[in-house]
């Protein structure tokens, strides 16, 4: 089983790259800024636990900088573990379709990260017009893809 889920890892790691890329292409076609709904929910968590990412205080440049990171670091995270459960799934299922995993591990990868942010009151996914569906659906389902293509590639059977 740990071979499936490392495959699943590193294919999610593949995904995280292809969902990356096919954000900042819209954000670079349509001008669109990036979200600031990693680094909110990050400040949600410092306010709900009581930490704090630095000494010089919660609105410091230190503090917005460490969010900074820390929010594409957990999406990194979401990535390689929806990754991980296209493994596991991939190996406990071998004769499911490659298409129904994929679109599997684009929906884990979404509801992974999108799941904590509606649950801290970051977002309302019931209030997002379509264009911000669009914009979000789209790179997930190419992170289902790289994911389904990364994994099923890297068959050492084959």
């Amino acid at each position: 089983m740990t071979h499936y889920l490392l495959r699943g890892a590193m294919a999610g790691a593949a995904g995280t790259t292809a969902l990356n890329t096919v954000t900042y292409l819209d954000m670079a076609l349509r001008a669109r800024p990036a979200s600031t709904t990693p680094e909110t929910t990050i400040r949600k968590l410092e306010e709900l636990t009581g930490a704090r990412l630095s000494e010089a205080g919660n609105d410091s440049e230190e503090e917005a900088n460490r969010r900074s990171g820390i929010g594409p670091l957990l999406g990194i995270a979401t990535g390689v573990a929806s990754g991980m459960l296209y493994g596991a799934a991939r190996s406990r299922w071998p004769r499911l379709p490659v298409a129904l995993l994929a679109v599997g591990a684009g929906v884990a990868a979404n509801v992974g990260s999108t799941a904590p942010m509606a649950a801290l009151g970051v977002t309302d996914p019931r209030e997002w017009s379509a264009e911000s569906w669009v914009s979000d659906i789209v790179p997930h389902l190419s992170f289902g893809l790289a994911t389904a293509l990364a994994y099923e590639l890297s068959d050492s059977t084959s």
